[in-house]
């Protein structure tokens, strides 16, 4: 069990209750209370059940106390850790993702996680992992990208390249390899799955009838 903590010893009992009924924030008058039973010898888990809290939590409060003095027994609520990019930075990054990747540049036709977080580390020095890269886009408003099946490989089109006299391809451009696996294996699923026919219910008029 570890040692506990020393009561810092220039607050009596009778002085840590007096601050306690003073105090207009319910949880330092708690606290005060738990050190004053403490002052008074009371063994530490008996005295954290005055303040409703365990004997570890006790020990962090008295270190507080040591520290800061009954100040230090007030809760100290803050914002949470500060953003690692700001809101210019953010704003940037919005922009690029509309903007969408250059493909001499970037080597990629279309963003993905992976690729975002590349740019965020080049251009503002922050290395995120890819998941909090899709929850940052959420933020921002633009939809979770996910890692794009079967590979890059697949993407390729179906009909070659082939590009008619107008300029469109042949096939269209969402006709790949890729998407025509996925039509196969969806294909495939509907077909598998079991079909209920519903008969239709004999009335009752024509029970009747039959009788």
């Amino acid at each position: 069990m570890p040692v506990a903590v020393k009561l810092r010893d220039d607050y009596s009992a009778a002085e840590l209750r007096a601050l306690a009924r003073r105090s207009k924030d319910v949880n330092q008058s708690r606290r005060l209370l738990s050190l004053a039973a403490v002052r008074d010898g009371m063994d530490r888990g008996e005295a954290a059940k005055i303040g409703g809290m365990d004997r570890q939590t006790l020990r962090d409060w008295v270190r507080r106390f040591n520290v800061k003095g009954p100040d230090g027994l007030i809760d100290d609520w803050t914002s949470g850790p500060t953003p690692r990019l700001s809101a210019e930075q953010l704003d940037e990054l919005a922009k690029i993702v509309e903007r969408g990747p250059d493909r001499k540049v970037d080597g990629v036709v279309r963003w993905r996680r992976i690729d975002l977080k590349r740019v965020i580390a080049e251009r503002f020095g922050v290395d995120y992992h890819a998941r909090y890269v899709g929850k940052l886009l959420k933020k921002l408003g633009f939809p979770i990208l996910f890692a794009r099946p079967l590979g890059a490989r697949f993407a390729r089109p179906v009909d070659g390249g082939i590009v008619l006299r107008d300029g469109h391809p042949l096939l269209g451009r969402s006709k790949t390899w890729r998407g025509l696996a996925a039509a196969v294996v969806l294909t495939a699923c509907a077909a598998a799955a079991p079909v209920e026919i519903a008969r239709r219910p004999t009335s009752v008029r024509s029970v009747s009838a039959r009788r």
